[in-house]
């Protein structure tokens, strides 16, 4: 089985763990697929998510951004329209959360500027609270992308594995806050 944790092999990790003891591999971290189902909370509509090792922050498919001012802060509006995937039926939730930060991403299209909110997503059986770039991913395989900051709460990936795990979430999971000091 080849597992990683933040993108470096296992067996890299054990090695390191001898220097570094945060790299310790932990018989009871839980290991993911490179896609996991997940659920977006509180709605709990379940979506495929790609944990992607070479992005940072993670993705979310949403249509019709907007950023506007809400009594002198930054909020942004936008339209969740996603598949779940447990009933086949469509999502669609009109959105406005605060403004967390913005983002500029440089990539073979030129440079791209997206503004990133904290949201919910049940992965297993425990709650994250994650930082999420919004942008419309219609034309992508995955709605959810999930980047090595959520990653690294998650436990060890296995990249040749997928579907570990169910999301099975509800008032009495786990949840895990957002930490801002996991910012840069």
């Amino acid at each position: 089985m080849t597992l990683t944790r933040f993108g470096l092999p296992l067996l890299a990790g054990l090695l390191l763990s001898a220097a570094s003891p945060t790299f310790a591999a932990d018989d009871e971290e839980r290991v993911f697929g490179w896609v996991e189902k997940a659920t977006l909370e509180p709605w709990g509509v379940e979506v495929k998510a790609k944990l992607d090792s070479g992005a940072l922050t993670s993705s979310l498919d949403a249509r019709d951004i907007e950023r506007f001012d809400r009594e002198g802060e930054e909020w942004v509006r936008f339209r969740l329209r996603l598949q779940d995937e447990a009933s086949g039926e469509t999502f669609t939730e009109r959105m406005e959360l605060p403004l967390y930060r913005s983002i500029r991403l440089r990539g073979a299209g030129g440079t791209d500027r997206r503004p990133v909110v904290l949201m919910k997503v049940c992965l297993g059986d425990t709650v994250y609270e994650e930082q999420f770039s919004l942008r419309d991913r219609e034309e992508m395989f995955y709605p959810l992308l999930l980047g090595r900051r959520s990653i690294g709460h998650l436990g060890l990936l296995d990249v040749r594995e997928t579907f570990l795990n169910e999301p099975g979430c509800d008032e009495d999971s786990p949840f895990v806050a957002h930490d801002p000091e996991e910012d840069d």
